[in-house]
């Protein structure tokens, strides 16, 4: 059985390793290559795409399954060894239903709209991305026939990256979300905006970038096992446990850009520093799902940056780097403007409060695409529409509306938007715990220190990587299942004290 297990493992480092080459050229793309490096790029891609899903779903790693089943069985649920084998045979069983033509026309499809999709954005021009999303359209549908027997035909698409959730069920806490948020945004949208004046100064690029990398470097993220570069749409990639890289984007007139998603990838990316460096290569050597991965995110960005006891350590230190445009603008009012509540057009510059109503927007959207309800075509009218009735404003174009989210324009509609609000609620239910086990965290923050609760996460998330499945994870971590009352009394504590809500 030894020697069987050590069969599967190579095979299965054969396989990554043809996918973390995709993932540094798809890297590459996104950062430095230049334009006229597109077309062959999607080719590249879609061929390691195609060897890594034959070399997946040869039947050498079915065979391999096969045998080691009744080691798997001999052995705790919890051990690696049949942690590996569990994992293994799961995205084995989901990927040997997939053509591999299909994977590779995929990648290759994926590349080809990301390219179009970032010159089409800054010229505002959804006619030029119209065929490409169309297309994604139709190859997200043939995927998902990939799996017959599903209740909804988004259910297979949300499995790749949220193993255990349906439609069902993430339309279930969509609604109980939405029932609390609701009265909570109109209670502080009715009041005057906080002023936020201050973070529209001019504040240079390369102080920006110095200033987010200290902080994350605070947070924990190692960068001998990782960097930072400029990007269009933010993202973390991992090509090994030893190098998990970041990328971010500057507006020079507003501080928050840049700062809180550098905060935020880094979340990500620590989450993938931490995996025990015993699963290198192999299936278990990654983040559970999109909602825990994004809980991570959340709550280096939000819970722990957006906090006043951050600021209490951070603030003064900032003000150093930016005297002139800092110095006289106290902590209060600029811990308010970072927290500033308001209908906004763009989801990733969204406040805490709106920004779920962000994401149900996109999840309802993409739903109605793949029932065929919504055509590609109406979609930025169904956007304006649904933007309208849920945020009450209207976007002016399609550069900050339908086209301001890079995931549609990656090969793929369906299956992505639903973790990021999940993320939301699970990274306060996680923090709930964490403070449960070191009251001390919220001190130790105002210190400017984050050993105690980096070092936490790591033991009881991070280094478990993909062994557990996110509910089981919530469960083992939380003591209970998912659950949206944590998030809710965080948003009702932080919120009603900053806008002294009843």
């Amino acid at each position: 059985m030894e020697k069987k297990l050590d069969q599967l493992k190579q095979r299965l480092l054969e396989v990554n390793d043809l996918n973390a080459a995709a993932a540094l050229l798809y890297w590459d793309q996104s950062t430095y290559m230049p334009p006229g490096g597109a077309p062959a790029r999607a080719r590249q891609l879609a061929t390691l795409q195609r060897l890594a899903h034959e070399k997946f779903t040869g039947p050498a790693i079915g065979k391999l399954l096969d045998a080691l089943r009744p080691y798997e069985e001999s052995l705790p649920y919890e051990s690696d060894d049949a942690s590996l084998i569990r994992v293994t045979r799961r995205l084995y069983e989901r990927e040997v239903k997939v053509p591999t033509e299909l994977a590779a026309e995929m990648s290759r499809h994926g590349a080809e709209s990301y390219q179009v999709w970032t010159e089409a954005r800054p010229d505002n021009d959804f006619e030029r991305v119209l065929p490409y999303l169309e297309k994604s359209l139709d190859l997200s549908r043939q995927l998902a026939d990939c799996f017959p027997g599903y209740d909804h035909i988004a259910d297979p698409l949300i499995a790749y990256s949220d193993y255990g959730m349906t439609v069902a069920t993430v339309a279930q806490v969509f609604g109980e979300l939405r029932e609390h948020l609701v009265p909570i945004v109109q209670a502080i949208t009715a009041q005057p905006p906080a002023d936020d004046s201050c973070l529209r100064l001019l504040y240079a690029e390369d102080q920006q970038l110095a200033f987010g990398v200290d902080v994350i470097e605070r947070f924990g993220y190692d960068l001998k096992r990782g960097r930072q570069d400029k990007t269009h749409h933010p993202f973390e990639t991992k090509f090994s446990i030893g190098d998990v890289r970041i990328t971010t984007r500057v507006q020079e007139r507003f501080l928050a850009e840049a700062m809180f998603s550098t905060m935020h990838e880094a979340g990500h990316a620590m989450y993938e520093q931490g995996v025990n460096p015993a699963y290198e290569g192999l299936p278990l050597a990654r983040g559970t799902s999109s909602g825990m991965h994004e809980s991570q995110s959340r709550l280096w960005e939000n819970v722990v940056g957006r906090s006043r006891g951050f600021w209490v350590y951070f603030y003064s230190r900032l003000q150093q780097v930016f005297p002139e445009q800092l110095c006289e603008v106290p902590l209060d009012v600029f811990y308010k403007a970072i927290n500033k509540v308001e209908r906004s057009l763009i989801r990733t510059d969204a406040d805490e409060v709106t920004y779920n109503l962000h994401v149900m927007l996109r999840f309802d959207l993409e739903l109605a695409m793949l029932e065929g309800a919504l055509e590609v075509r109406d979609l930025p009218d169904a956007w304006r529409a649904r933007f309208e009735s849920d945020l009450g404003m209207a976007p002016p174009d399609h550069r900050d509306g339908v086209l301001q989210d890079v995931h549609w324009f990656m090969g793929q509609i369906g299956g992505v938007f639903q973790g990021y609000t999940l993320g939301n609620i699970i990274s306060a239910q996680v923090y709930e715990a964490a403070l449960k086990a070191h009251p001390a965290i919220p001190d130790e923050i105002e210190e400017g220190e984050f050993g105690t609760l980096h070092g936490w996460l790591s033991d009881n998330i991070y280094r478990h990587g993909r062994k557990f499945t996110a509910s089981e994870l919530i469960e083992r971590v939380t003591g209970q299942p998912l659950t949206i009352a944590p998030y809710i009394r965080y948003l009702k504590t932080k919120y009603g004290e900053l806008y002294n809500l009843r």
